[in-house]
């Protein structure tokens, strides 16, 4: 052998020539003489049959183990993803996000669950939140979703706020890797026909409002502030649908019939389930039922319903309450523009509601989670 290791044969072999004596102390001398020159006695010899042993042993055991976490990995990996998109105000990274996704990986031990950004400084993506152009948005946030390998095979959503309608545009778009089951909480679906409120030391939201009410449909707005961008007066449908921003566009809410994308209906109708949650005390969405796709009835109809003597039912009557035209009664829904209809007739479709303001969730989400999230991957 060339290396400055030499085998035991070898040591061997270059031992000095012996003759079989049977005098003890001759055959002692020898023993202790071999055991000097060659470096190896019995004890050594068992040693090292001893360690030949351990080694075996240690890798059996490390054979084992990896089948264990070999199998353990496959039905980790076997759980449906979960990607989530926070709302209006909020970062991908906020002690809120962190903390929901904790509680999701405790009822899920192993779920991979991805965080939507739209840009990895928390503060640029609070403000994209406000400012940017929600298509442009949804088209980056469809690339980030297909280079995770994680997501591959598709995945469960859950979009908070405005990051619910944000979500139902990527399904109808893009929907590559594809979405199973989507939740939406307190969701603008048939838009706002108010500006949504600001908190008194928001400053970044009260500039957007302010902006956005000075013309809500020009050019700039449509492009550039957010909440313009799903921005549905009863009053200016024809504004709204000219805008072809954002949500008349993912509605399928346009001038020209011919002009609707069909592929939207067939990309909302694969879901295995929607979930629309909807807050009762929702005074930050107006009208609140647009998380249940319904919207203020326009006053032209009123007026015409009236001279008709008929009335639409509001979804909730009462004293200063202005009446919703409910999904079942949307054009989009009875003529199936987004494929809304198809779902509804399979049973594919859950409305909740759950006590209290807007995104006040509490334990609300709990159950719905535990349902419709955590799924085996190619399970319905």
């Amino acid at each position: 052998m060339q290396s400055g290791r030499t085998s035991v044969g070898a040591r061997f072999a270059r031992a000095p020539n012996v003759c079989l004596c049977n005098n003890i102390f001759t055959r002692r001398a020898l023993y202790i003489n071999l055991s000097h020159n060659i470096g190896i006695g019995w004890y050594q010899y068992n040693n090292l049959k001893a360690s030949a042993s351990t080694v075996i042993m240690l890798s059996s055991i490390v054979l084992f183990a990896s089948l264990v976490n070999l199998v353990s990995s496959a039905a980790v990996n076997n759980i449906r993803p979960l990607v989530i998109w926070h709302g209006m105000g909020d970062t991908y990274a906020s002690p809120g996000m962190d903390s929901f996704q904790s509680e999701v990986k405790e009822m899920y031990p192993g779920i991979f669950v991805h965080s939507i950004y739209i840009d990895e400084d928390p503060n640029v993506d609070q403000r994209a939140g406000f400012y940017g152009n929600v298509n442009q948005q949804i088209v980056q946030v469809a690339q980030q979703l297909a280079e995770i390998p994680e997501l591959s095979r598709g995945f469960d959503a859950i979009g908070f706020s405005q990051g619910g309608q944000f979500l139902r545009g990527y399904v109808e778009r893009n929907n590559s890797p594809p979405v199973h089951n989507l939740i939406t909480f307190g969701s603008q679906h048939m838009g706002v026909s108010s500006l949504p409120a600001c908190n008194t030391w928001d400053l970044l939201c009260r500039v957007a409002r302010r902006a956005a009410n000075r013309g809500v449909y020009s050019e700039w707005a449509q492009d550039n502030l957010v909440q313009a961008q799903y921005f549905r007066d009863p009053h200016r449908l024809s504004q709204y649908m000219e805008s072809g921003s954002f949500l008349p566009d993912i509605n399928n809410e346009v001038l020209l019939p011919s002009s609707r994308n069909l592929s939207y209906a067939d990309n909302l109708a694969s879901l295995n389930k929607l979930v629309l949650v909807l807050f009762l005390q929702d005074k930050t969405v107006v009208p609140k039922e647009s998380a249940w796709f319904g919207s203020e009835q326009p006053i032209e109809d009123i007026t015409m319903d009236q001279a008709s003597g008929s009335h639409q039912t509001p979804m909730f009557g009462g004293v200063n309450t202005k009446d919703i035209i409910p999904m079942h009664l949307q054009n989009l829904y009875k003529e199936d523009w987004i494929g809304l209809r198809q779902l509804d007739e399979r049973g594919r479709i859950d409305f909740v509601a759950c006590q209290g303001e807007h995104m006040h969730i509490g334990d609300c989400w709990k159950d719905l989670v535990a349902e419709w999230v955590g799924g085996s991957l190619g399970a319905d």
